[in-house]
């Protein structure tokens, strides 16, 4: 199986504590969102673990213990846009601490397996087409020889989205200079050895040089762990999700990072709710088992062909 750790919420960032913990102890529990009380026991054996898939925006914390990590291959999506604290709120100052620890994860675990990800990107006043492409060049330029691909997306409105987007008042391109603008990201990520690939996106960007991504994705398994993957297209994302399946590990409402265009967080008083429940101990993230719940151990099997 290939663990998602985490699309619901940044773990390295603000729970790599427990989630350490719980590869120490074996297993872990995930609470089904559309069923409160269902629960999944998932074992973490190395033997039924093909690869960790991590997505975060500050991986700092996890610098010094990577080596716990070392039964189990894995690689890191990591976004790094060029957005202020005034649409990703608790993140910190890219220029300063962001990019540094871009480049010091590279160094310690390879640029293949660090993954640059410039996404969504949402135009407004202040973001504006130039605003991203001048980003987007300073920060491919700082990290080129850091990592070889970029993955890109264009925001989507969700209804857990919905009333913070409407206060930024973001527009589409029409298509014509969207394409335009796909061709100098392709260009720039070019010009400083880095492919690109867009992430769930309806429109064909290939004439741009910009390949439809697979984020949690077979041939770079292949490639980090030097075995064969069984494994089809995750039935649980949207059409346009190349990704293949996986198991996510996440909670909902637990993201402290606090982004504007956040689908994962129904508003800042539920995080703040459901994030008081985190317990390093706990075999659940951020929460609990009571008696209602109904716990079922998920049969999980390796997806490598030589096993």
């Amino acid at each position: 199986m290939i663990l998602s750790v985490s699309r619901r919420t940044d773990i390295p960032n603000y729970y790599s504590d427990w989630f350490l913990n719980r590869i120490k102890e074996g297993y872990l529990y995930v609470r089904n969102p559309m069923n409160a009380h269902q629960v999944s026991k998932i074992i973490l054996s190395p033997e039924l673990v093909d690869c960790i898939v991590f997505w975060t925006k500050n991986p700092e914390p996890m610098l010094d213990r990577l080596e716990e990590l070392a039964p189990y291959p894995f690689y890191f999506q990591f976004t790094l846009t060029g957005y202020g604290s005034d649409i990703e709120c608790n993140v910190p100052h890219k220029k300063r601490r962001m990019i540094p620890i871009f480049q010091e994860l590279s160094r310690r675990i390879g640029q293949e397996r660090v993954i640059w990800r410039y996404d969504p990107i949402l135009f407004t006043q202040k973001y504006t087409p130039e605003y991203h492409l001048k980003a987007f060049e300073q920060i491919a330029d700082a990290i080129r020889g850091y990592t070889s691909k970029c993955v890109i997306s264009f925001v989507d409105a969700y209804t857990k989205n919905a009333k913070s987007m409407a206060a930024l008042a973001p527009y589409m391109l029409p298509d014509g200079e969207l394409t335009a603008f796909a061709g100098e990201i392709a260009r720039i990520a070019a010009e400083n050895s880095m492919r690109v690939g867009s992430c769930a996106e309806k429109i064909d960007l290939a004439d741009c040089g910009i390949e439809h991504n697979c984020c949690i994705d077979k041939e770079l398994i292949e490639k980090i762990t030097g075995s064969c993957i069984q494994a089809g297209k995750d039935k649980n994302q949207r059409i346009e999700c190349g990704c293949v399946e996986s198991i996510e590990v996440g909670t909902y409402d637990t993201c402290r990072n606090d982004c504007l265009y956040c689908y994962a967080n129904n508003s800042r008083e539920r995080i703040l709710r459901t994030s008081s429940l985190y317990d390093v101990t706990s075999p659940i993230l951020c929460g609990q088992i009571t008696e209602e719940d109904r716990i079922t151990e998920r049969k999980v099997k390796s997806l490598r062909k030589d096993v």
